[in-house]
């Protein structure tokens, strides 16, 4: 990697590129340009370069980027090139949704664990809608199950009175990355990551550009 700081926002382009190459190996395409990378992924040609040079140099001049090749080291930059071992705390609706979302198979995500204040009363709800038994342990044997299953990421979907408290058990568990999806800013020490997915601020942000627009 050439710079040791890499804006977030390419990061997530990244993903996008990652997507997009996916579906065209699975179409049977061998090369793609810049400029069909960019369009489809909504940005400009020149932006698609720089974002791949933070991590090296990419294709051939005048032929482009073999497919293949290109999904392969995106997947490596990206660390999907491994499985992440994920556990979701707080089986609400959206944490059963979450249970539930085939898709995390597709990227190397596997959810080895989740856990909820009442697991007597979750289980049965969540067994209904999954059709098929469901394990729900208490966050009291987060540190123990952390520890055998390897778990990697906490999945936060709790009421957000109680997500600090459960960011704390998920530090002292040594899960070092964190998802929240509860408006709580919760606090952890250095070395652990947070990432806020909270859907009102996004919806926040789609509103003020479209107001934008109008003005």
């Amino acid at each position: 990697m050439k710079a040791t700081k890499v804006p977030e926002a390419t990061i997530r382009r990244l993903s996008t590129y990652t997507r997009y190459l996916k579906e065209l190996e699975e179409q049977g395409e061998t090369v793609v340009s810049s400029a069909q990378l960019a369009k489809a992924c909504g940005v400009n040609p020149a932006q698609v370069r720089k974002d791949l040079a933070y991590f090296g140099e990419f294709g051939i001049r005048g032929v482009g980027y073999y497919v293949k090749d290109l999904y392969e080291d995106l997947r490596r930059i990206l660390g999907l090139n491994r499985e992440w071992r994920l556990a979701i705390i707080g089986i609400g609706n959206l944490g059963t949704a979450l249970l539930n979302f085939k898709d995390f198979l597709k990227e190397n995500y596997k959810i080895v664990a989740a856990f909820d204040i009442k697991p007597e009363v979750v289980v049965g709800r969540v067994a209904e809608k999954a059709g098929k038994p469901a394990e729900i342990l208490h966050p009291d044997r987060l540190k123990e199950v952390a520890k055998e299953r390897k778990i990697d990421i906490a999945i936060i979907t709790t009421p957000p009175s109680e997500a600090q408290k459960v960011a704390d058990q998920v530090v002292e568990a040594n899960i070092r990355g964190i998802l929240n999806f509860t408006p709580a800013q919760l606090k952890v020490p250095r070395g652990f990551i947070v990432k806020n997915v909270y859907f009102t601020t996004i919806l926040d942000n789609l509103v003020y550009l479209l107001q934008s627009r109008r003005r």
